[in-house]
């Protein structure tokens, strides 16, 4: 396998107007600053909505597109609202943070407004009634039938929510909660409108989307995505598949996923969100599973699979626990899942999140399973010499970081090292005790991408040497700052993008051939 390498950064930390970055000509820039340093990947985390917290990771829906990341510029261009109407909002006024609460309402009013003002609106205005747009209208139909496995049910719960003032799934009226026939093809007839209008959002970040990984996979940029192994409490996949969960007769959870204590945390962590009924799944042939993964693969070029392990075992707490140290360990599916999917969908370019607490089984199963696992640099340096995560130590079927989103910034852990623990690390990567912090970095950066993983992820934030203020994500917080972060600009310091270049040339990560597959 070629060596390669890539950046992490999500989407919605692009500079660019209105409050975060989204599909809008930023990210084709930031394609082109990928292509221009040698880059073959780029990590995005995942592009589901989000809900509350703001974690990509507790999404309303696993197959729902995030509303915030459609470029709203398009609209202005079409005639759909204008320029000073979108100005009229508040997004925030800081570029280098989001500002979910502002985002919220601000986004959402300026799409409502775009879409009643479109060739797609239930009730036409003016020269939208016009036949000239019934290709587009056309277009829009033929989407909302591709999609109306998952699209529909969304849309409807989406419009229930709004209507529950925002409450919860387990807090809505027991009839809507519970699908009682009646009462949810009344909301359906009722909200007919607000329904075309989330097949509207919808439709425009699929168009969006796929213009921008197009536009990537073109220039050689291959996108890594991710699924989060759960689903969130309160979403669409619980609402409309409560058999795949452990749920009791009234549809409320039994147990609820987490993480045992450890070192880092002596009450474990409570995630919350529901586990699955796996033998329901393998029952039908894991039908829900094949369709999330073929869903997936049409949004990214590689996936990630976070919390892999899970599928060995997971940690399963009583719904009414207060923190998660009195859970279980249960079996999951193992490969039996990854087999089905495979005969289903073929060979998928899959990476294993093979972190945290790791027995002999889980090992057995990611190295079964032929998928790459995952090394972090941060977690290296325990005064050994034969830590897994040491660049030394780590094998070509990996994928070999600095940080990812839930860690410090390199720079901010660097900081907070005790001092054996820095002189190590000044030992093992030859740094020099005078060195400046962004140049520390780069030699970290440097013997990382010696190392024999095929890839190697380093998070922009750690090429900028930004402290943990550019800290993406703390695990187990609702922190205000947490997916916060936001990139000042594309850069174009001509010497900063030499030297992100020359790191990933030197250690022949540099693509002599631009290809479609990571497993060609």
């Amino acid at each position: 396998m070629d060596r390669r390498c890539g950046v992490l950064m999500p989407v919605s930390s692009l500079p660019g107007a209105y409050g975060i970055g989204c599909f809008s000509h930023e990210a084709y820039e930031f394609v082109d600053f990928l292509k221009e340093t040698g880059q073959t990947y780029w990590q995005i985390l995942p592009l589901c909505q989000t809900g509350f917290g703001d974690s990509p990771y507790q999404s309303v829906s696993t197959f729902a597109g995030n509303p915030y990341f459609i470029d709203l510029n398009e609209f202005v261009e079409k005639g759909y609202i204008s320029r000073e109407d979108l100005n009229s909002y508040d997004f925030g006024d800081n570029p280098g943070h989001v500002d979910y609460g502002k985002m919220y309402n601000a986004r959402y009013a300026a799409l409502r407004k775009a879409y009643e003002n479109s060739p797609f609106a239930l009730n036409l205005q003016g020269a939208w009634k016009d036949s000239s747009n019934d290709k587009e209208r056309n277009d829009f139909e033929a989407f909302i039938n591709d999609n109306t496995d998952w699209l529909y049910d969304y849309a409807l719960y989406s419009v229930i929510k709004a209507d529950e003032n925002m409450c919860s799934l387990m807090d809505w009226d027991d009839a809507l909660r519970l699908r009682e026939k009646k009462s949810i093809d009344e909301a359906a007839s009722v909200h007919r409108d607000d329904m075309r209008y989330q097949y509207f959002i919808q439709y425009f970040f699929s168009r969006q989307w796929q213009a921008l990984k197009a536009y990537a996979n073109e220039n050689g940029i291959l996108i890594i995505g991710d699924v989060p192994i759960y689903v969130a409490m309160d979403s669409a996949d619980l609402w409309s598949h409560p058999e795949l969960f452990e749920l009791d007769k009234d549809k409320r959870p039994l147990k609820v996923a987490g993480c045992p204590p450890d070192a880092f945390s002596k009450d474990g962590q409570l995630w919350g969100n529901p586990v699955y009924r796996w033998e329901v799944h393998k029952k039908d042939g894991y039908s829900w599973w094949i369709k999330r993964m073929e869903h997936a693969f049409k949004l990214y070029d590689i996936v990630r699979i976070d919390h892999f392990r899970g599928f060995e075992s997971f940690w399963s707490v009583d719904a009414d626990a207060k923190t998660a140290a009195k859970g279980e360990w249960v079996k999951g599916p193992g490969l039996d899942l990854f087999d089905t999917l495979k005969k289903k969908l073929g060979e998928m370019p899959v990476i294993a999140e093979d972190l945290g607490f790791l027995t002999p089984e889980v090992l057995k199963m990611v190295k079964d399973s032929g998928y790459p696992g995952m090394r972090i640099v941060e977690f290296a340096f325990d005064k050994s010499n034969d830590n897994l995560y040491l660049p030394h130590m780590i094998p070509n079927n990996a994928v070999a970081y600095t940080g990812t989103h839930d860690n410090q910034t390199l720079t901010g852990w660097y900081l907070t090292l005790d001092d054996e623990t820095r002189d190590f690390v000044h030992e093992y990567m030859e740094i020099p005790a005078w060195t400046e912090l962004v140049d520390i970095n780069f030699r970290i950066i440097s013997s990382l991408m010696k190392c024999a993983a095929d890839t190697v992820i380093i998070p922009m934030q750690d090429y900028f040497a930004l402290d943990d203020s550019a800290r993406l994500n703390e695990p187990s917080t609702l922190g205000e700052n947490n997916w916060c972060w936001r990139m000042s600009g594309i850069p174009q310091d001509e010497e900063f993008i030499r030297r992100m270049y020359r790191t990933a040339w030197i250690y022949d990560r540099v693509p002599s051939r631009r290809h479609q597959s990571q497993f060609d």
